[in-house]
């Protein structure tokens, strides 16, 4: 259960094979542990089951996942991210070594796994690797997610230096004409040699970190590259490529760039011709008792959906979690996901 993924990613045919990289994924994953973290992983799942049997909310516990954002900056314009499209309704910024060490301070002796992303491009913190390495002496497992411009041979080496465990890069197309469709202002090339750099910088160092996942959004441009991005697991050297459906704003009337293969999107089409979201969106969400995700400037706010932050229940710089979580704001979100969750806004575009 711990390993539940945090966005919804569907690949059928993605067999499961212990690689070296998967084996020190696993055994790294094993080391963070320790007796006090599985105690609050206890206490964590109690309540929420406890919670949704009785339909009154109760939290225990400690998130044993975070995801921190080191910056709203990207070198890119995606017309689906808020970073893309410089269209923040929250202020925008990058997060200080101090504000970092900070929130983990507060936090390690639960934390099992730290997603060093929220929006924006990670590695245009200037602390990027700095967050990774004080992280690891705090004995965290480290992801973190990119477009892939920032791994030139010197960063790709700096990466494989870092001790980052996990590292999934974005390639949503197999030439650079797809590519451009919706990475606007990206460079194919350029992410495909970075790609190259990092498996290099890996070899060299002769480590097996960070897992490398090539992560595929399927849009109706690239749906027919597929079966041919799935090779890039043996022609790079990668981990594992990965398929993730695409979410949309504004989708009740469909958008351009939907795919049409239906296991591959967050869609549907309905009788009268509007689009809704498959989810049931069943009246339970783990993620508000297992994670939290934590602005540039320490805003904690309940998911990854929660973009704008607009669900801001305490800065994790100037207080601590078991204050929040049990301030009224958040206790009142957390019980009208178990009452009616389809009347949270960031909740009905959510594939949880």
């Amino acid at each position: 259960m711990i390993f539940l993924s945090l966005s919804r990613k569907i690949d059928p045919q993605n067999n499961f094979i212990l690689t070296a990289s998967t084996i020190f994924r696993l055994f790294r994953l094993f080391q963070v542990f320790s007796f006090s973290k599985l105690t609050n992983l206890f206490l964590l799942y109690s309540s929420f089951y406890l919670s949704y049997l009785r339909g009154k909310a109760i939290h225990w516990g400690m998130p044993w996942s975070i995801s921190v954002e080191p910056t709203t900056s990207c070198n890119l314009s995606c017309p689906e991210c808020p970073s893309g499209l410089k269209k923040f309704s929250r202020p925008t910024g990058t997060m200080s070594f101090e504000n970092f060490k900070t929130i983990i301070d507060k936090q390690y002796k639960y934390l099992i796994w730290l997603i060093l992303y929220f929006q924006g491009e990670p590695y245009l913190n200037p602390h990027f690797f700095e967050f990774v390495r004080y992280a690891k002496k705090k004995n965290i497992f480290t992801t973190t997610s990119t477009n892939g411009h920032y791994l030139s041979k010197t960063l790709a080496r700096k990466t494989a230096e870092s001790g980052l465990d996990q590292l999934i890069i974005s390639l949503d197309g197999m030439d650079a004409e797809t590519y451009k469709k919706y990475r606007i202002g990206g460079n194919f090339d350029k992410v495909m040699d970075g790609i190259r750099n990092l498996v290099e910088a890996k070899k060299n160092a002769k480590v097996n970190h960070p897992y490398l996942i090539i992560q595929f959004l399927v849009f109706k441009s690239n749906e027919h590259q597929i079966k041919e991005v799935k090779r890039l697991k043996k022609e790079l050297g990668v981990d594992k490529v990965e398929l993730k459906t695409a979410q949309f704003y504004e989708f009740e009337k469909g958008k351009e760039m939907m795919t049409s293969l239906s296991p591959f999107s967050r869609y549907e089409k309905t009788e009268s011709g509007q689009y809704k979201i498959k989810n049931r969106l069943k009246n339970r969400c783990l993620r508000m008792w297992q994670s939290s995700v934590i602005t540039w400037d320490g805003d904690l706010v309940p998911c990854c959906f929660d973009k704008n932050a607009k669900h801001q229940f305490g800065n994790l710089i100037s207080t601590d979690f078991k204050t929040i979580k049990t301030n009224e704001e958040y206790k009142a979100f957390r019980q009208q996901i178990l009452k009616d969750r389809s009347q949270i806004e960031i909740c009905r575009n959510c594939s949880e």
